[in-house]
């Protein structure tokens, strides 16, 4: 066959043109930026030869429940055997404790393959997804991935502007994208905002609410958003178990959602997307309820410190309902990151969510706070002397 030949779009085959792999790439693909994870502490401390603490990925500093351990390490000697692809057990027990049936609920891998799942299920050319400016990367991703347009509305005091939002619906709109707690600015609806919101909404635009941090807002009801769905169909609930249940290695998470959209999206995930041991470990971890109970409390004594001493430094953190402090630091954010980072600390710089003037704190350890708290002073003090940083 004579390689240059290319297909143009009315069907011909163009002489003297050569097509290459690239050009089978659509553009809303190429132009897609690259998720960007937090630095590894391993990759850190071969670098600079210092022990560092990692607070920039919004991990749980108090690890999996030890349930979960025991129970990951009781199956890995079936590693050999596929798992069971319908995540029989799981999702049984999700939904009893939810209160929806089996078939409302989907398991994932972690909530970033339900993301792109439902916008891959719900969007496409000629439509559009919807969701907010300075929120989870992963939403404009699955939704320019799916060849759909993304629509980004404004944040009203870091938060989500969700009267706004509904303003900015069209007869296109296909999926709206919301994070309860939001990431990265830790700001919460609450339950009487999200109902008038979800009262304006059309029955044919699906609303995606992504609760990975709800557990850390302990002035929220947990179960709310079930309540809600259960007056409101078109409304798809994602829970992860990489927060509070400290299994963000294992990569597993869930949906509540309509019996109808979950077929679908079972058809476009790969087989067996969830491990045995992860599934072992979810269930386990569901049962661990004090471990859960000293998780957030934890979180929410560490946070309130790790606020106030930043506060008492200059600095005003955004209110936090999650397990990390948002602070708008000035133009020198990413250079402030880089000075905690030579000094064994790493936090989270979020120009490429939106905010070139600030960082992201997740909340440690005790110890592990005290060490950013301390090395927070020196750099500041240093910077100053410098004039290379104005504190906000």
């Amino acid at each position: 066959m004579n390689p240059d030949w290319r297909q143009d779009n009315g069907g011909s085959r163009l002489e003297g043109m050569t097509r290459t792999i690239e050009d089978l790439i659509p553009d809303y693909l190429r132009s897609l930026p690259v998720y960007v994870p937090g630095k590894p502490i391993e990759e850190v401390e071969r670098e600079l030869k210092i022990h560092a603490v990692k607070l920039a990925s919004n991990e749980n500093p108090l690890g999996p429940s030890p349930k979960a351990i025991a129970a990951a390490r009781a199956v890995l000697g079936d590693s050999n055997r596929y798992p069971d692809g319908g995540t029989y057990a799981l999702r049984q027990t999700l939904a009893e404790r939810r209160g929806v049936s089996p078939q409302e609920i989907f398991v994932g891998l972690g909530s970033s393959e339900i993301i792109d799942l439902a916008a891959r299920v719900l969007l496409r050319a000629g439509l559009q997804g919807l969701t907010s400016e300075g929120t989870y990367a992963p939403f404009s991703v699955a939704i320019r991935a799916s060849g759909a347009e993304l629509v980004l509305v404004p944040q009203r005091h870091f938060a989500f502007d969700l009267k706004a939002m509904a303003n900015a619906i069209t007869p296109k709109t296909g999926v709206i994208y919301l994070a309860n707690p939001n990431n990265p600015t830790g700001s919460a609806f609450r339950r009487e905002e999200f109902d008038e919101f979800l009262a304006v909404i059309p029955d044919d635009v699906v609303v995606v609410l992504d609760e990975a941090y709800i557990h850390y807002a302990v002035s929220m009801g947990l179960r709310e958003s079930v309540e809600a769905y259960r007056k409101r169909k078109n409304l798809l609930i994602l829970r992860t178990f990489s927060k509070v249940y400290g299994l963000a290695g294992l990569r597993i998470g869930y949906a509540i959602g309509m019996p109808e959209l979950l077929s679908a999206m079972n058809k476009l995930k790969t087989p067996f997307n969830t491990s045995g041991v992860a599934q072992a470990a979810a269930l386990a971890a569901l049962d661990d309820k004090e471990h859960v109970t000293r998780c957030i409390e934890t979180n929410a004594r560490e946070r309130k410190r790790l606020s106030e001493d930043l506060a008492k430094m200059g600095f005003q953190p955004v209110p936090s309902e999650a397990n990390f402090v948002f602070i708008v630091v000035g133009p020198d954010a990413k250079a402030l990151s880089d000075d905690l980072l030579q000094m064994g600390v790493i936090v989270r710089p979020l120009g490429w969510m939106g905010f070139p003037e600030a960082i992201r704190i997740s909340v440690g350890t005790a110890e592990e706070n005290d060490r950013c708290l301390s090395v927070m002073a020196r750099v500041i003090l240093k910077r100053a002397g410098k004039g290379e940083l104005a504190v906000r």
